[in-house]
């Protein structure tokens, strides 16, 4: 019998992408999620030989949310791992960085490579041998997410795990992780624009779809949310028949801890983490979880790490080079970038050495996402920060050099395995045409931008190695990347930060 290996996996899991042309269509014909996805996806599930009430075995935290649902969900991780060591805890997040197996976490760390194969074959044999499907429309295999879905929960069923956290992929209501009959809290994190061509292009529609996740005596918790979201989420609990919805309360001192993840909005994003674990842990044992912050909670909150968002890197090959990653991807997460690399804590940290240092942007946006609008927002962003910290420099002043680039890997343009994507339209990628439309919105937001400075490149190892040429002139180099997290997991692989960065 052939051995199979990880790779073999990767490339497995590969063939189940939907190719750019599929993702058009849908874009196209305004296609909305469908409703028929929850039961093919409880199919799959039978097929692989569990009901839907086996899930409850996993005790669930379920998280949804436009911004912030992956912190929110490290934080619940990080919290109740530190405040009942003695429990094993699965987490499952999306997208990946630089490994798919970092979507299936036990106690904060990605499955072995050895375990995601075992794992992986034995959902995609099983599905290979029992064919019989009860809608003949429904597909015989699965598509990518909803098969690392079946993946991690039978990893997590294998692996008998005390606690789940479950991070929604789309939306929720139709997404492939909300097939979990009772879990055990639900939370929505703050809720914006984005996935507008199937969740809706209202905040109203997006609510509609956030709130499907709500479930019969189940608690349902939410942030601060604008009025005509907030409304919609109220009334989809109340129709949803859950146990309570509630807009969490501040907790007295959280403001004032250094938080494991950088940026100001991570506190928001902390706080109803803190409440989704006090509502776990309460709801699991007889504890009497005081109204503060426990010291396990704080350790938890303190601790949490969650790569390629507002993280700090310092190169460990180019002393000079520090690089800035944080994937964000929506108007308010952009927002979110910019205050906290023009703040003390990031591009500033040094007044005097502002000036000495030169700095890089490394940007995308992936079809669909309006670049023009996002560099708008960001540059705007940055002046008014600037002037916040006393600097008389406008937007332009911020960035010596910009380079647009595609997600492929590498300059030959061949993608590491598990970074392989079939979402870029092959004529866009031979034409650039995303990145020249950045470099266009760029010249004309900054004028007077040195045109010799914007740089379209069709990979990322192409920028990595506009950085190498940069580090051999006396300045130390600030590098920000932003607007996709494959990016970002691009640049950590290519540039050699994995040992630092993960």
């Amino acid at each position: 019998m052939s051995t199979r290996t990880y790779r073999d996996a990767v490339d497995h899991l590969n063939s189940l992408q939907s190719n750019a042309a599929t993702l058009e269509a849908v874009r196209a014909s305004g296609g909305r999620l469908s409703q028929f996805a929850i039961p093919e996806m409880v199919e799959y599930l039978g097929r692989i030989g569990y009901s839907t009430s086996d899930l409850n075995k996993l005790n669930v935290v379920h998280i949804t949310g436009t911004k912030g649902k992956g912190s929110t969900s490290a934080f619940t991780d990080s919290i109740i791992r530190r405040a009942h060591p003695e429990w094993k805890v699965g987490l499952y997040t999306s997208p990946h960085l630089v490994a798919v197996r970092e979507r299936i976490r036990i106690n904060g760390a990605p499955i072995s490579e050895e375990l995601f194969t075992k794992y992986f074959f034995e959902v995609w044999d099983k599905l290979k041998q029992n064919t019989k499907t009860a809608n003949p429309s429904t597909p015989l295999m699965p598509g990518y997410f909803r098969f690392i879905t079946l993946l991690a929960f039978h990893t997590f069923l294998e692996l008998k795990v005390d606690a789940t956290v479950l991070e929604v992929g789309v939306g929720g209501r139709y997404d492939s992780t909300n097939i979990v009959p009772k879990p055990i809290v639900t939370g929505v994190t703050a809720l914006g624009l984005d996935h507008t061509a199937i969740l809706g292009k209202t905040l109203k529609e997006i609510a509609w779809q956030k709130a499907g996740i709500f479930k019969e005596g189940v608690p349902a918790l939410t942030v601060e949310q604008p009025e005509e979201g907030l409304a919609v989420l109220k009334e989809q609990a109340q129709e949803l028949k859950a146990s309570e919805f509630a807009v969490v309360p501040q907790i007295p001192g959280l403001s004032k801890l250094k938080l494991g993840l950088a940026g100001g909005h991570q506190y928001q994003n902390a706080t109803l983490a803190v409440h989704l674990a006090k509502k776990f842990i309460a709801a699991q044992t007889s504890e009497d979880i005081p109204e503060d912050l426990p010291p396990s909670f704080v350790e938890g909150l303190r601790l949490t790490k969650w790569p390629g968002r507002c993280q700090t890197v310092e190169d460990p090959r180019h002393s000079n080079t520090t690089w800035f990653l944080d994937g964000a991807h929506t108007l308010e997460s952009l927002h979110c970038c910019m205050q906290w690399f023009v703040s003390p804590d990031a591009a500033l940290r040094d007044a005097r050495e502002f000036e000495n240092r030169s700095r890089v942007l490394i940007f995308n946006c992936t079809s669909g996402r309006s670049g023009n609008s996002f560099l708008s927002a960001m540059l705007k962003s940055a002046a008014e920060l600037l002037r916040t910290h006393g600097k008389d420099e406008n937007a332009s002043a911020l960035f010596d050099q910009v380079i647009f680039c595609a997600n492929v890997t590498y300059a030959d343009g061949g993608f590491k395995g598990d970074l392989t994507t079939l979402a870029i339209p092959e004529s866009d990628l031979a034409h650039l045409k995303t990145q020249h439309e950045l470099a266009d919105a760029w010249s004309s937001l900054l004028p007077t931008f040195p045109k010799e400075n914007i740089h379209v490149l069709p990979s990322i190892e192409h920028a990595v190695n506009v950085i190498r040429r940069l580090e051999g002139s006396d300045k130390a180099i600030d590098v920000l990347v932003a607007g996709s997290l494959h990016l970002v997991g691009g640049v950590i692989e290519v540039a050699g930060l994995s040992d630092v960065a993960l």
